[in-house]
């Protein structure tokens, strides 16, 4: 049984379609990735899932049930447009929406206090929210958003406003999180990202889901049958000729020759491995697949940009 499901999802806004029958369906304890251009509809469905508006038709469900007004304690949701309030204090501000979620002030300031000292902001206890950086104020909210223990996590461009080493600190607190059993929503632009720490997809275009399924299994999806290899070479004549593939690149360097070639049709590479051991021996051999960012490139623009 999935985690969540939202099913045939239908939202319009003043003649508007932002979402048209989009279903996903999210595994539970696993990262699950909401891609999509500006304006594809991701936030209108992460609002939803959290009740902050209600679907035209379609459903939400947890667990196989119909989301219900209780079920928002079950969320964390982290929204790339910040809430916090830029003139209260940090410890009293994290400590006023830690109760909101549900929890006693004893318990809001013990889980607070033990986040601080993980992150090493205790000293901003008492500062006001406006006095931190924007990196600052991002590691305050996802402490706010993580707090309650909730049972789903939305991540909605966690890693806007950080530096490298931060956002790097950010995403293993987010592998701990799934370590720990949460399931979570992972919305971003950021393919590296994705390619990263999702398990799974769904990539949003003008309003339709129109990708989705394991990352591994998309990027095998797209390989478009290029192989990267290295040869031991002397130098001398080099003959790249071949009725089983063909030559893109080649370069000779320190007593080696790298090719990136494109199998011809039909072939396999075992072929190519037999054909190329008999004259050279093989130094490395390994297909190439497409990065998310191309396949994302590829699928909502029409472009390959893998054939470069």
């Amino acid at each position: 049984m999935y985690f969540l499901e939202a099913e045939d999802v239908v939202k319009q806004f003043s003649g508007h379609l932002a979402l048209d029958k989009v279903s996903i369906q999210v595994p539970p304890g696993k990262i699950f990735g909401l891609l999509g251009p500006n304006g594809a509809g991701k936030t209108t469905l992460l609002r939803i899932i959290n009740r902050i508006t209600a679907p035209d038709s379609g459903s939400i469900r947890f667990n196989g049930l119909e989301s219900r007004p209780e079920d928002v304690f079950r969320i964390g949701y982290m929204p790339e447009e910040r809430g916090l309030y830029k003139k209260m204090k940090v410890g009293e501000q994290a400590i006023y929406l830690a109760r909101l979620k549900g929890l006693s002030y004893p318990e809001a300031k013990k889980r607070l206090t033990e986040w601080f000292d993980k992150f090493e902001i205790t000293s901003w206890w008492n500062r006001k929210l406006e006095e931190l950086s924007k990196g600052m104020q991002q590691k305050i909210q996802f402490i706010i958003t993580v707090i309650h223990k909730p049972e789903l996590l939305i991540f909605d461009e966690p890693f806007s406003g950080f530096d490298p080493v931060n956002a790097d600190r950010v995403k293993q607190e987010i592998a701990e999180l799934k370590y720990l059993g949460h399931t979570i929503i992972f919305s971003t632009h950021n393919m590296a990202s994705v390619e990263e720490i999702c398990d799974e997809i769904a990539l949003i275009d003008r309003s339709k889901v129109v990708l989705s399924g394991e990352v591994n299994e998309i990027r095998n999806r797209f390989k478009s049958n290029i192989l990267n290899v290295a040869l031991c070479w002397e130098g001398g004549i080099f003959s790249i000729d071949s009725n089983y593939y063909t030559v893109l690149s080649a370069k000779a360097q320190a007593g080696e020759i790298r090719m990136r070639i494109r199998k011809n049709p039909g072939v396999n590479n075992s072929e190519i491995i037999t054909e190329l051991s008999g004259s050279h021996e093989i130094m490395s051999f390994a297909e190439e697949l497409p990065s998310m960012n191309d396949i994302f490139i590829n699928t909502v623009s029409g472009t390959d940009s893998t054939q470069i």
